[in-house]
């Protein structure tokens, strides 16, 4: 390998100058269900109207972030609000299932009120730290963190070097698709990382040691 005067390598900064993949994980905009307190999960809860004006600020603000890619949750909250961000900048979502939310299973359709009286306990164990399926038939964060390691594994892990794709997503999916990209325990990244707020993003860097969360719950 040979060497600059000043003895750096070549090779060191030719791998320097490969410019970093960038992942901005969005969350959808706010939906009638956000509005009223309701558990949605996998239920399809539309945009509110205030969530569609969310959905095009946040297409504006990301179209200076060079974006080249869109996935989406094919759930209409996320997908509508990948729609805002594809004409924004000229690209078509590509659905993915595996970016869904959270299934909350007998919660679903039930307000935060009605949750915490009807399942107290399940509600204490989960802020304790235990990680059980939501509504007693949905998915734990464990089951959430599968598929989206999937989710890299076949798609993320296809992406060019100086690219930038955008995943439209959801509050715990997000989240759990964040730790999953840098490393970051699943418990951890529940307690430590605030939820994502409605049209809110983090961006994401991969630097040679590994991903890196550069912003959380940006909105410009």
């Amino acid at each position: 390998m040979s060497t600059t005067a000043g003895g750096e390598s070549v090779g060191s900064r030719a791998a320097e100058a490969v410019p970093p993949r960038r992942i901005i994980v969005l969350r959808h905009g706010q939906t009638t269900f956000n509005a009223a307190g309701i558990w949605q999960g996998r239920l399809d809860a539309p945009l509110s109207d205030l969530g569609r004006r969310q959905a095009q600020d946040a297409a504006a603000a990301l179209t200076a972030y060079g974006i080249d890619v869109i996935y989406t949750s094919d759930l209409s909250r996320a997908l509508d609000t990948a729609r805002a961000l594809g004409a924004a900048v000229g690209i078509d979502p590509v659905c993915d299932a595996r970016l869904r939310e959270i299934d909350v299973g007998e919660w679903a359709g039930m307000t935060t009120t009605e949750v915490t009286e009807q399942f107290p306990d399940e509600q204490a164990a989960i802020t304790a730290g235990d990680d059980l399926r939501r509504g007693r038939t949905g998915e734990s964060v464990a089951h959430v963190a599968t598929r989206v390691d999937a989710f890299i594994e076949d798609v993320v892990s296809t992406l060019p070097p100086g690219a930038t794709m955008a995943v439209v997503s959801h509050g715990v999916t997000g989240r759990a698709l964040a730790a999953q990209l840098v490393g970051m325990q699943q418990g951890v990244a529940w307690h430590c990382l605030g939820g994502l707020f409605n049209c809110h993003w983090a961006q994401l860097v991969e630097h040679r040691s590994g991903w890196r969360i550069e912003r959380w719950n940006a909105d410009r």
